[in-house]
């Protein structure tokens, strides 16, 4: 039974048991090294139980835990880096529907654990074979409460603050009931006039659904139109996640989001030899285009916060911006986390010499075409990619196999993934015109949707 998923452990409260956290945790501490761990958790219902398990967990296998209690997962990545600890565990479902619950776990170097490195952890969850500490010799539990003050400081401390202050923007946040309105002082701090939306932090989520999709953030939108903000904000229930809205009220897709702070991040990055973009396969390639235009290189890695850090923990300086298409943007110069609120914070001082809409209009424009197709079993699934990998090698593209089969094309693009989580396979196309977008997307699903219904 294999437990990690693209990011952690995820599951309803059936499933992801305060045992099996016990035992999660318990094993991931005997992984670790170090003899700490830092633990945070999210606001959730389920979430102060789950702590105190891993908490347990954590402790009964000799470590100590640096616990944090409710912050974001920003601010406990960011305290991870600061402790030197050999480890984090964060209690959150980030986005997901309130029944949910996860663990996600990041090693020492900040790299969050894959569901390749998190497979030996969690078979020795299930088989209960990690270590456990003698009664002198289990661990002890120090509270860290100055953790959100002082990513705080040094968010305010890797931004233009003077340059924002003086500027006085007018901006509306959409914390979404989530661990973001833990940090609202940061841009009040930055002289920003705030607008709160959905502030009161609540599991049970009764502002919006935690996702910071177009459709659950149209409350911003219309904020954002009426007290003639310059942006506006939101997160999702661990503030890793975070999407904007220009000055006119319309809302920017994730990959533009990320797109605007990768070039803004070349842009700084201008006397730097070699630079590199890091995101994942399913993302727009305005991203790649835009920063070609400043001289960096894209590196595609497989779907997941996971293979982001792991691919920009290897390049090193190299690697001056990493992204993925849902909203998680990373300034490696900052922390390898996906920082939804440093990123906001940057996004503020750009705003303050251009207005959002144009940040966007400068972007290469793509036209998209997405859709899904049942995929019962691994088998169906496995049919379904290597009809499509087939297809692909005699259409001439460039193939990327990292995660699924993406076929890159002069004027445009297309993916076939599998899914993790669902019976189905996933086909997205990109093309500079709407027709080529849609006319690749068919093509492909068709291909795919024909191998796996024979299967």
């Amino acid at each position: 039974m294999a437990l990690f998923g693209t990011n952690g452990v995820r599951g309803r409260l059936d499933a992801l048991t305060p045992a099996l956290a016990f035992g999660l945790c318990a094993s991931f501490a005997s992984w670790s090294k170090g003899q700490a761990i830092v633990l945070a958790r999210d606001m959730r219902l389920t979430s102060p139980m789950l702590h105190s398990a891993a908490a347990s967990g954590i402790m009964a296998a000799g470590k100590d835990v640096l616990d944090i209690g409710l912050a974001s997962s920003p601010v406990a990545e960011f305290t991870l880096a600061q402790q030197k600890a050999g480890g984090l565990v964060i209690v959150t479902a980030s986005h997901n529907a309130p029944e949910w619950n996860a663990l996600k776990f990041v090693d020492g170097e900040g790299v969050a654990v894959s569901r390749e490195r998190g497979e030996l952890i969690g078979q020795t969850a299930l088989a209960r074979t990690y270590c456990l500490a003698g009664w002198q010799s289990v661990g002890k539990a120090r509270p860290i409460p100055e953790a959100a003050a002082v990513h705080a400081r040094a968010v305010q401390g890797g931004v233009a603050a003077a340059k924002i202050r003086k500027r006085h923007l007018r901006i509306a946040l959409d914390f979404g009931n989530g661990t973001s309105a833990l940090s609202q002082g940061v841009f009040s701090s930055l002289g920003c006039e705030v607008f709160a939306l959905n502030e009161s932090i609540d599991g049970n989520f009764p502002g919006r659904p935690s996702e910071p999709t177009e459709a659950n953030v149209q409350q911003l939108a219309k904020t954002v139109k009426a007290e003639g903000c310059d942006l506006g904000v939101a997160w999702d229930g661990d503030s890793d996640r975070v999407v904007f809205v220009d000055e006119k009220g319309s809302w920017i897709v994730g990959d533009k989001g990320f797109a605007i702070s990768a070039v803004q991040a070349c842009r700084e990055a201008k006397k730097q030899k070699e630079k590199l973009i890091v995101t994942t396969v399913a993302t727009s390639r305005c991203v790649e285009e835009a920063c070609a235009a400043l001289g960096a290189k894209t590196v595609y890695t497989a779907v997941g916060a996971p293979y982001l850090s792991e691919k920009m923990a290897a390049l090193g300086a190299r690697a001056v911006s990493g992204g993925e298409e849902v909203g998680g943007i990373i300034w490696p110069r900052f922390s390898l986390a996906k920082d939804g609120l440093f990123a906001s914070a940057k996004i503020c001082e750009m705003a303050c010499r251009t207005p959002l809409s144009e940040l966007v209009s400068e972007l290469p424009e793509y036209f998209n075409s997405k859709t899904k197709i049942e995929a019962k079993g691994a088998q169906a699934k496995a049919a379904g990619l290597n009809a499509a990998k087939a297809h692909a090698r005699g259409s001439g593209a460039r193939l990327t196999l990292a995660d699924g089969v993406r076929c890159d094309f002069d004027d445009g693009w297309v993916i076939a993934r599998a899914s993790g989580t669902e019976d189905c396979m996933r086909v997205f196309a990109e093309g500079k015109t709407k027709k080529r977008a849609e006319g690749l997307m068919e093509e492909y699903a068709e291909i795919v949707r024909e191998a796996a219904g024979k299967a």
